[in-house]
């Protein structure tokens, strides 16, 4: 009996030894040394020929081109800085993204980078500790699929003739146009800056350039402007450039957080956009275009400055062209759709599309490019609204008039949004 229970109390004293041991390593895992911290930071940020301090808390740093972070990319090893497409440099005076409110970044007030230089937004300790782990900063999470039987307004394919798959975690609002192979998409966004209500959520309103199967399997290209408290640590509108070559799986992220996006303009990726619009007063927009080039890059180009490209070798189906368009908003988070209460986290200007010029958020100028190399309206277009009682789309067409896209909404609203 004596023996028995020793071997009883060694028995436990081993089980609770394991069990402390796993504890450590689960919570070593999932919160980073200091030392992993000082790591990352020293790939994001790289040395500064002159650093300029924005009045919104900002620090940009102005970094030499040749040794931004954006070769670290093991694909662009050798990559050489690509010249910038004749035909973005000849239509600077002719574009249709002419815009008579010029919107400009705040940073910008306190100074500006030398020839040679780019300027990059500086990630901090505290940026770092809001992402869930160090790998997924600056990334978009990844997309939750949940079974849809509703038919009636499906964004997605069915799948044997009863359900589609949409994403549970992300809800959309826009305009696409699909069935052409695409190398160019351009709109003036008008810029807002919306309510966002939960830690994690997110609000867009933006272009997405899109080649794939569906919504389980694509890659893209995006921009435009968000507000993302989570990424950078305020509730400010900013400009955003984001890509993915795998449906934001492991590929891909925000601005140039991650290797990838090569910048060649003085135009700051995540800077805060100045001034915005009120209802009823003065709108104010960015003119946003993304472009391919013959050597398969896409070029990114805000309020007529280039701001850099995705190099082709980066890409997949993308590097020859796109094969949809969309035009609109987005909005993150874990409370959408079948989940209540539904997010407050509005979405354009967080008016309801109804609302229009004045109170509503819109795009204008919409415009594709195809391998006619004219920029043109789309001739096949069509708007969906995953969640229209929540947030809503129109494509206003008046006769003789260009085509306006109003979209946006407050979300949580009973009891048509729940």
């Amino acid at each position: 009996m004596k023996k028995f229970k020793v071997v009883i109390l060694f028995i436990w004293a081993l089980f609770a030894s394991c069990t402390q041991v796993d504890f450590k390593v689960v919570a070593t895992a999932s919160s980073p040394t200091k030392r992993e911290i000082k790591a990352k930071l020293k790939l994001l940020n790289k040395p500064s020929v002159k650093t300029i301090k924005s009045e919104d808390g900002d620090i940009i740093d102005c970094v030499d081109i040749y040794k931004q972070s954006a070769f670290d990319h093991p694909a662009l090893k050798d990559h050489k800085l690509q010249k910038i497409p004749d035909f973005l440099i000849e239509s600077k005076n002719s574009s249709n993204l002419q815009t008579k409110s010029i919107v400009f970044q705040t940073w910008q007030k306190n100074g500006s980078c030398p020839e040679g230089t780019i300027p990059i937004r500086r990630i901090r300790t505290e940026d770092l500790s809001r992402a869930a782990s160090l790998n997924l900063f600056g990334r978009k999470p990844i997309m939750h699929f949940m079974k849809s039987t509703n038919n009636t307004n499906s964004n997605y394919p069915i799948v044997n003739g009863s359900f589609a798959y949409v994403p549970e975690n992300r809800t959309k609002a826009f305009l696409v146009t699909v069935g052409y192979s695409y190398i160019g998409a351009e709109a003036e966004i008008n810029v807002w800056n919306p309510r966002v209500d939960l830690p994690d959520d997110f609000t867009t309103a933006q272009i997405w350039l899109k080649t794939g199967n569906g919504p389980q399997y694509f890659e893209s290209i995006e921009s435009g402007w968000q507000v993302n408290p989570k990424l950078y640590g305020d509730r400010s509108t900013r400009f955003f450039a984001h890509w993915t070559t795998d449906s934001y799986k492991s590929t891909g992220c925000f601005d140039v957080v991650c290797p990838g996006f090569v910048q060649v303009g003085q135009v700051v990726l995540g800077g805060a956009i100045t001034p915005i619009s009120y209802s009823y007063h003065t709108q104010k927009e960015i003119p946003v275009g993304m472009y391919w080039d013959n050597s398969g890059n896409w070029w990114l180009k805000v309020n007529n400055h280039i701001v850099g490209y995705w190099p082709a070798k980066l890409l997949s189906g993308l590097s020859r062209s796109a094969k949809s368009v969309e035009w609109g908003g987005q909005v993150y988070s874990p409370m959408l759709k079948k989940n209540t209460p539904h997010t407050r986290t509005a979405m354009g200007s967080g008016e309801a599309a109804d609302g229009r010029w004045g109170n509503a958020c819109y795009m204008r100028n919409l415009r594709i490019k195809d391998y006619s190399r004219n920029l043109k309206y789309p001739e096949y277009v069509s708007t969906r609204a995953e969640e229209p009682y929540c947030y809503n789309v129109i494509n206003e067409a008046k006769y003789g008039q260009e085509p306006i896209l109003y979209f946006g909404g407050p979300g949580f609203k009973p009891p048509y949004c729940p």
